[in-house]
């Protein structure tokens, strides 16, 4: 968490900096450094408390000073210079996507504007219309901003969310005598992002765990602390309840507490009819509690099999239960390999080496190495003369590493004008084209569909990377008619990739599950720039399973040769070169 925390201050001490004017190659330096540590997936603590700060790519002498001053004081004083005599509400809407600080201190100049109720106002009255750097368009993108914003507020990822509470819960096994003990809520049905925390626990002296609870490490301040409950905020500003239950009552409050309330509302629905209630200490026939020992005990009185909690979200899933039609779902266990990987041949933070021999150590059957095109060049791109360098040295990986299929994939642009940004002969060498948007991302969506529909029919591209280009929170979907995409996808061979970096998420579930609907094949991966980052794959995991999306809809749980035949026979299926475009515009 720390990581998250130092590259946010960057990141604001850029926005400040561009905000006053000031140097654009110190704005980029804090920029760099920002990104580098959103993308180590060491703890930079460990990494400072060994002396390799400097080592990090994008992080010289001076960002390393500031982050053991921040680790060591808690604060940056240079961020302290550098947001004075700028209010608080003006930091606060440098947060919103599509705003820029420059355009911000426009705005304040000219209008006086200072909090996001009066620029939301402002931009619906039309007094930005004639204001310098906005146009429709920019405008449009404003009021999307605060949107998100709006619908973020007091989030946080679950990537992030996750290792705390898994914290948490492993510090209480060493410190206390726990029985059970699980998150509820939208951690255990993994959304992707999450509010405050409930941590369920049983234990033969709930006192003493309460007391352990609210002495961690983890711990800035104390809310609450009970017999039975307590209430902190880590140091990451998360709010943490911890209840510890009877034994008797463990299955039922787990389920009450893991939600979601339109799954609950529907169970209490069919409880009624049983002639039952349900609460959080157990389901009761008048005042007899029949059950709530176990969560599956709990659902069995209602004649229902118990529902994987990544379901519960009321969209089928207790009527799927009922005809015993529950989904069997894609597990960690049955990923053969992870197609979307990146080296320090573009921006990632290990060698290819390295970054194949943890795959293996994960167990895989395979790996590709898929680094960025040369369009990608702020992430070091490779040019065709780079990637014919890059394919001799896996040739010699491949014959130094045994016990894991190496590829050879590029993580290749669509162009703005809907064109590959590698020719066909070079795509056609290549085991593996995953294409991704990463430019002129504000186009309208006739123009973007068209964009990606086009990549969809080339032959040689076998995946779409990050399909809706949103990242979570910060930075909205694409403007793409996700119906004509997914139909295009099902028709071609194209595959359609769940990007499990906890920012990405995309395709998010609702997505997935239409895909599923639809036809259209998927395969989860981790778009690792890291080997630690190799672990994120729980995530893109558990957005499949949130879809309803089983092992047989997933390329990657194929064995390699099964593999190896699919990249073939989407060259068979994608429609020919000269429907192409006739084809694109039908769709759209």
């Amino acid at each position: 968490m720390k990581n998250r925390e130092i590259s946010l201050i960057f990141e604001h001490i850029a926005q400040c900096l561009e905000f006053r004017g000031e140097s654009t190659f110190r704005q980029n330096a804090y920029r760099r450094a920002a990104r580098a540590l959103t993308d180590l997936a060491e703890d930079v603590e460990e990494v400072y408390a060994r002396g390799d700060l400097e080592n990090v790519a994008g992080i010289g002498a001076g960002m390393a000073s500031k982050i053991a001053e921040y680790l060591e004081t808690g604060k940056i004083q240079r961020y302290e210079e550098a947001r004075k005599g700028i209010p608080d509400t003006l930091i606060e809407l440098m947060k919103i996507p599509g705003l820029g600080p420059k355009t911000l201190r426009i705005i304040h100049d000219r209008l006086g504007i200072e909090n996001i109720d009066q620029l939301e106002a402002a931009a619906r009255e039309g007094r930005l219309d004639d204001l310098p750097r906005l146009g429709g368009k920019s405008i449009e993108n404003i009021l999307r901003g605060i949107q998100l914003v709006r619908a973020g507020s007091g989030r946080i990822l679950l990537g992030n969310v996750l290792p705390v509470v898994e914290s948490i819960i492993s510090a209480l096994r060493e410190k206390t005598t726990l029985g059970d003990c699980l998150p509820a809520g939208s951690v255990r049905r993994m959304r992707e992002s999450v509010g405050d925390i409930d941590i369920l626990a049983t234990a033969p002296d709930g006192r003493s765990v309460i007391e352990a609870f609210t002495s961690l490490p983890h711990v800035h301040s104390v809310l609450a602390k009970g017999d039975t409950k307590g209430s902190i905020i880590t140091g990451e500003g998360l709010q943490v309840d911890l209840r510890v239950v009877a034994a008797e009552s463990y299955g039922a409050a787990l389920q009450y507490f893991t939600g979601s309330k339109d799954h609950n509302v529907h169970l209490r629905e069919i409880a009624r009819k049983h002639g039952l209630k349900i609460n959080e200490y157990g389901v009761f026939r008048g005042d007899k509690r029949i059950a709530g020992a176990t969560e599956e005990e709990v659902y069995a009185t209602l004649d229902l099999p118990w529902i994987p909690p990544v379901l519960r979200e009321n969209r089928g899933e207790i009527e799927a239960a009922a005809r015993n039609r529950l989904p069997r779902l894609v597990r960690q266990q049955e990923i053969r390999g992870d197609l979307h990987v990146h080296s320090d041949w573009s921006d990632g933070h290990a060698s290819m080496e390295e970054m194949i021999r943890a795959a293996k150590n994960m167990g895989y059957q395979y790996v590709a190495i898929s680094d960025h095109s040369s369009a990608a060049t702020i992430a070091k791109g490779l040019d065709v003369t780079r990637l014919h360098r890059q394919a001799a040295e896996i040739e010699k990986l491949r014959s130094r590493i045994s016990g894991i299929e190496i590829l050879h994939a590029t993580e290749m642009d669509i162009r703005p004008d809907a064109t590959c940004d590698f020719p066909d002969d070079i795509m056609a060498g290549l085991d593996l084209v995953i294409a991704s948007v990463h430019s002129a991302m504000k186009q309208d969506e006739a123009t973007m569909t068209r964009r990606v529909l086009a990549a969809m029919e080339n032959p040689n591209v076998h995946v779409i990377g990050h399909p809706t280009g949103r990242l979570v929170g910060g930075r909205g979907a694409l403007r793409l008619n996700m119906e004509a995409v997914i139909h295009k996808a099902a028709e071609t061979g194209t595959a359609l990739e769940i990007n499990s970096q906890p920012a990405r998420l995309d395709l998010d579930d609702v997505n997935a599950r239409r895909a599923l609907d639809l036809g259209a094949m998927l395969i989860i991966d981790t778009d690792s720039h890291h080997p630690n980052q190799l672990q994120n794959m729980r995530f893109g995991i558990a957005v499949a399973q949130r879809a309803w999306v089983g092992p047989e809809n997933v390329l990657n749980t194929r064995d390699i040769r099964s593999f190896r035949q699919w990249l073939a026979n989407k060259q068979k299926k994608a429609a020919p070169r000269k429907r192409r475009r006739k084809a694109a515009a039908a769709s759209v």
